[in-house]
């Protein structure tokens, strides 16, 4: 019944084994790890509709199984599906200190054509119908009105080394399921700890044909791989909290929110020389990426929006890092335009500030009001807010730089 593709394996899964002839890319998921993977795939994921749409629940494993079938319905084979990023790490090693949100799950396919993209998306639309609740009439749903209410981000990527796009269902968590199409991509990781893609074709043919349940001696054999290259250093690099990157001039401008975002979860670069190097490329292709303040200032607004989730307290950390190592590392800028990055950066972090330590309070301290929108705060209005309504936090504000002793 199994093909050598997908076969069962009857190890005792104590730890992972060598993948076949011996890729150091690839390597075989342990039972523990086979087993989070299943549990993360039938957890059920609220979509959340906007308006008068209903909730949708949906099951990885069910969404996946769904849209392949419907794509091959169309004459569009995928090769394999995979899951991607911080699920799969954490699927590794539960206990690595970044946890997972989004699920993001990469179909392999051939998009030659604008057609076939406009049949990824129509196909993906098209199958939320099937997890619209009972009751719901609908025929009268068309396939713009359920982007419009579940689709939280649509992207068309198509240009002489990437051809993929993705779909990203809204969950008001930040808990996203993320459906990606991959014809060819240059760059699919940022980071060693985030480069993992486990391959989910033999774990899903298993629920199909199998009558028996898994088990430590019976379970499918299920393969991941490190697009970083060596899937043993990378593992080791989950576990010991280490950043590193092969070709970080490569990174696009987000990496460098990525990289402060892991140095305040307590992951730290190999050496010094290492990670002045890294900062310097990445705050060179930020501001390559988002060269506008009003640019920069949407992005960290929704990278602190769709990152911290459950975790508001680490916003404030994570902006004082961020400013630290763009002041440190940035040798692109004129220094009007420097200064000008650092002052959001303030703000915002003086905002964040703001916001956590009004929580605690009692309604009717002035804490609690009158905070400035970021659409018209400026660094010096919030630190006058600051000093009228919490001369406690002038200390804070000096050691980390936004107050001038002098003040």
């Amino acid at each position: 019944m199994w093909s050598s593709r997908y076969s069962c394996t009857m190890s005792s899964g104590d730890s992972s084994g060598d993948a076949p002839e011996l890729n150091p890319r690839v390597s075989v998921l342990s039972w523990d790890q086979v087993r989070r993977l299943d549990s993360i795939l039938g957890e059920s994921i609220p979509i959340h509709g906007r308006g008068n749409f209903p909730t949708l629940s949906v099951q990885p494993r069910h969404i996946v199984q769904v849209v392949r079938a419907r794509l091959e319905e169309r004459g569009v084979g995928v090769r394999d599906v995979k899951l991607n990023g911080s699920a799969a790490s954490h699927v590794l090693h539960e206990d690595n200190g970044l946890g997972y949100k989004d699920l993001d799950l990469i179909f392999g396919l051939k998009l030659t054509d604008d057609k076939t993209f406009r049949v990824v998306k129509d196909v993906v639309l098209d199958c939320l119908v099937d997890f619209l609740p009972e009751g719901v009439c609908r025929e009268r749903i068309t396939a713009l009105a359920l982007k419009e209410a579940y689709v939280q981000k649509l992207v068309k990527v198509c240009n002489d080394t990437d051809r993929w796009s993705l779909i990203s269902l809204s969950n008001n968590s930040g808990k996203n399921v993320e459906l990606k199409f991959v014809d060819s991509l240059r760059r699919q990781f940022e980071f060693s700890v985030d480069s993992f893609q486990i391959t989910l074709d033999s774990l899903l043919l298993f629920d199909r044909c199998s009558e028996t349940a898994m088990s430590e001696t019976f379970h499918p054999t299920v393969q991941g791989e490190s697009m970083y290259g060596d899937f043993d250093e990378a593992l080791g690099h989950l576990y010991s909290r280490t950043i590193a990157t092969r070709s970080p001039e490569e990174i696009r401008g987000g990496g460098l929110l990525k990289y402060c975002h892991l140095l305040t979860r307590g992951f730290r670069p190999d050496s010094e020389t290492q990670m002045k190097q890294m900062q310097r490329y990445m705050c060179s292709r930020f501001f390559i990426d988002f060269p506008d303040i009003c640019v920069q200032q949407r992005k960290l607004e929704g990278y602190l929006q769709n990152h911290f989730v459950g975790m508001e307290h680490k916003r404030y950390e994570c902006l004082v890092t961020l400013r630290r190592v763009v002041d440190e590392s940035t040798v692109c800028l004129m220094g009007h335009e420097r200064r000008q990055t650092l002052a959001l950066i303030s703000a915002l972090a003086l905002r964040v500030m703001a916001e956590q330590i009004a929580i605690p309070l009692c309604p009717t301290s002035p804490a609690t009001t009158s905070l400035p929108p970021m659409s018209e705060t400026s660094t010096s209005a919030i630190i006058t807010w600051h000093r009228s309504s919490h001369p406690c936090l002038r200390a804070t504000l000096i050691e980390h730089g936004f107050l001038a002793v002098e003040q």
